[in-house]
């Protein structure tokens, strides 16, 4: 109980100098809880890049490729809906993705989700899927389709293998277009209601481009952190798109989590000693204001694939992996 309150304390302070640079591992400090998430009967999970949580901290969203690596004539729903002790809920989306990927709950409660390409890139034309984002109510209605199915574009209302998406406090939607090879590298912004207002970014390594634009967080001022994983960054922007500044301390950002105290918690599942040397795999958390990181939590498995993130309000951690294709919850012991 004692480990458990200093944990929580140092999260939502900011954290002490004394735990800069230490290196929680699983295996010594945690305890990871496989179990928590109580799939439908007869239901795996698959590789799954989003895991969210319903702003209030009532239920958890996971966006899984339906119990495999794609969805690509599966008949399984991909969207889940976990309460606080991770018993189902309901599950819907059968049959309308091919690569789900990204997944955001608004304040409403009401589901983002971004779809990939298949497998093939020939999948998505063939099957009428991929390429788009959704909005769905909390209980499966579909509410905004934008992107053209099965069709990978470059123009204002269309996507190739959009990654992430996110909505601002005022409804905005702000979507990270673009997971690498020739898809697209650039933020998107629509009204609420999906009509087209902006884009930034390119193919690069400048401030303000990409490569892969893996996910999005905002903190409490409204700025937009993006993972920029193709460069080993996590970059920060006004909502305009206005470059304000980089960090190189994540590591290659899978993940991204910024919650009410304004800790920032990112995932790495893709350093090796080859695309980013000195990072290993894992868990990092800093604050937003200064971006120093006090807590490391390095992946357990040799191949770690952790790539989605969420906090709850009692400072717990939950994951979830692509390639792994499991679901976690961090405990301190």
């Amino acid at each position: 109980m004692k480990k458990s309150l200093i944990f929580i304390a140092l999260l939502c302070c900011g954290a002490s100098a004394q735990v800069n640079d230490k290196r929680f591992t699983p295996s010594e400090e945690f305890v990871i809880d496989y179990h928590f998430f109580k799939l439908p009967k007869g239901r795996a999970i698959g590789s799954t890049a989003g895991i969210s949580m319903h702003p209030d901290g009532s239920s958890f969203w996971v966006f899984d490729r339906c119990g495999a690596n794609d969805c690509v004539g599966s008949n399984l729903d991909p969207i889940m809906q976990f309460d606080t002790r991770g018993n189902h809920i309901i599950s819907f989306g059968a049959n309308m993705f091919v690569r789900p990927h990204g997944v955001f709950v608004d304040i409403d409660g009401n589901v983002w989700v971004t779809d990939g390409e298949g497998p093939n890139g020939e999948d998505s034309r063939r099957e009428g899927k991929g390429h788009q984002v959704f909005k769905f109510s909390p209980t499966g209605e579909v509410l905004l389709e934008l992107g053209k199915p099965g069709i990978a574009g470059d123009g204002p209302y269309e996507f190739n293998q959009p990654s992430s998406v996110l909505v601002g406090p005022n409804g905005n939607v702000f979507i990270g277009d673009g997971h690498g090879g020739r898809s697209n590298s650039r933020i998107m912004k629509y009204t609420p209601e999906g009509e087209f207002i902006k884009s930034w970014g390119a193919q690069g390594s400048e401030p303000g481009n990409f490569s892969v634009p893996h996910a999005l967080a905002m903190d409490s001022l409204g700025r937009l952190f993006v993972g920029d994983r193709g460069n080993n960054r996590v970059q920060v922007f006004d909502q305009e798109g206005n470059f304000i500044l980089e960090w190189q301390q994540f590591g290659r950002p899978s993940g991204i989590y910024i919650d009410d105290n304004d800790m920032l918690y990112v995932t790495d599942s893709s350093s090796t000693t080859r695309s980013n040397p000195g990072y290993d795999e894992g868990v990092r958390v800093a604050s937003v204001h200064d971006g120093r990181v006090t807590l490391f939590i390095s992946d357990p498995d040799e191949d770690g694939t952790q790539e989605g993130i969420v906090v709850d309000k009692q400072g717990n951690i939950y994951g979830s992996l692509t390639g792994g294709m499991a679901l976690r919850k961090y405990i301190l012991e």
